[in-house]
């Protein structure tokens, strides 16, 4: 089974070895890695080259945002599964993608995802956050509820028949795609219970409290773009659902 991992980046010179390092070591053999640079000029591009020895395809140029980036990948994916590991993020263990891979055998799952831990930008061994997710069921994203996105694989057919990033979500187009897939279109996913990827404080959604306020505002709006029923509290559900994350610890840390 071939699994495309697409890798969006600009300016990640300080972290993108890492990225490149956690691809390499990944046990499973069937890797179609795919890096979309945003016209980087910090010498991204030369670290990609001289140390990404599993890199199938890059491309470079300017873009119109982050989903932009990774709608185009999408484009170039030939792999039977799809899934994202951004440039300052790097995997658990070098057995996701094998593990992937074993949920996905199964023909009728059309998608699957796991935890995450968020970690300190300089000490990735300091775990600041612990996002662990549940298994989907009815109800989950009206109370702001979405899958770790990061960890989150699909068949490339999804993309093809329900559709890529929505680009006029600037910050939460991973949630309005995820519930796309799962609340709209009803897409078989499974959780696993197991920590994938182990991802840097600083993201754009997580670095300013401008940016976690737009964030939220989007994903409301994605909500009732698709006709969803939503509390006039969905957005204080939606932050305080993430509290328990800063107290949570992974089994055996």
């Amino acid at each position: 089974m071939k699994i495309s991992v697409i890798t969006v980046v600009r300016n990640s010179a300080d972290t993108i070895a890492d990225t490149l390092r956690s691809i390499t070591a990944q046990t499973h053999p069937d890797i179609e890695h795919i890096v979309i640079d945003g016209a980087s000029t910090d010498g991204t591009l030369e670290i990609v080259k001289r140390q990404g020895t599993r890199v199938a395809k890059v491309l470079s140029e300017p873009d119109h945002g982050i989903y932009d980036a990774m709608n185009k990948g999408i484009v170039l994916a030939t792999g039977d599964v799809i899934g994202f590991l951004n440039a300052d993020d790097v995997y658990a263990d070098d057995s996701v993608l094998t593990q992937v891979a074993q949920v996905m055998e199964d023909s009728s799952t059309d998608a699957c995802y796991a935890d995450l831990v968020y970690v300190d930008r300089k000490d990735t061994g300091r775990i600041v956050r612990y996002w662990k997710s549940r298994p989907y069921e009815a109800g989950l994203f009206e109370k702001g509820w979405l899958p770790a996105h990061p960890t989150f694989y699909a068949r490339r057919r999804v993309y093809e028949r329900y559709g890529g990033f929505d680009t006029s979500l600037r910050i939460q187009s991973d949630f309005e795609l995820t519930m796309r897939f799962l609340r709209i279109h009803h897409i078989h996913s499974v959780y696993i219970p197991r920590i994938w990827v182990r991802m840097r404080m600083g993201g754009v959604t997580n670095r300013r409290v401008a940016d976690v306020i737009r964030g939220n505002l989007e994903a409301w709006r994605a909500c009732r773009k698709h006709a969803l029923r939503v509390s006039p509290l969905f957005i204080l559900t939606k932050v305080l659902s993430r509290v328990p994350q800063f107290f949570a610890r992974p089994p055996g840390i």
